[in-house]
């Protein structure tokens, strides 16, 4: 697995993966007509085209065998209440196909790594309650809910609840 920064020239593998993700993983979660309207390859390519050259976060698309498999989207906390040295991976996503066998541990250690080379002690992230599969994963990983949860519209009201992970 290669992990790059991901650039204009890379946002329709991005987008291929942000898309196409979102689809697996939260079809059932989110309505489909949220997904079918707003989560196609070509719409989330030209968002990333339009977001990469002004954003203040760092994006990563990762590859296997020369094929975009997944991406991580990582920088500050976004929260109001976070701490000066608190980072936050804002997306971590793999296609279906590598879900299991361990490159999503890969790609968390890589943002966890790169969080704490910007002087971070803590990561957060926000997650769907309804997504066990992915609370799992953090759970696994050593990330423990707060207590703090937020409810969001994605077509339907959905709650989510933010993860911590100390960095050692």
């Amino acid at each position: 697995m290669d992990i790059i920064r991901a650039t204009i020239e890379t946002a329709e593998d991005l987008g291929y993966v942000h898309a196409t993700a979102w689809n697996h993983a939260y079809r059932g979660i989110v309505p489909d007509e949220y997904l079918d309207k707003y989560f196609i390859p070509e719409k989330r390519a030209e968002k990333f085209r339009k977001v990469l050259p002004s954003t203040d976060n760092e994006y990563y698309i990762a590859y296997f065998d020369g094929k975009p498999m997944g991406m991580v989207v990582l920088g500050k906390s976004g929260d109001d209440d976070a701490k000066e040295n608190a980072g936050e991976v804002s997306a971590i996503y793999l296609l279906s196909g590598y879900w299991g066998k361990g490159y999503g541990k890969k790609l968390m250690d890589f943002a966890v790594n790169r969080l704490k080379e910007f002087g971070c002690s803590t990561v957060t992230l926000w997650v769907l309650e309804e997504n066990k599969r992915a609370r799992t994963f953090y759970e696994k990983y050593g990330y423990v809910f707060d207590g703090t949860k937020k409810e969001l519209n994605l077509g339907k009201p959905l709650v989510e609840m933010r993860y911590v992970y100390s960095i050692t």
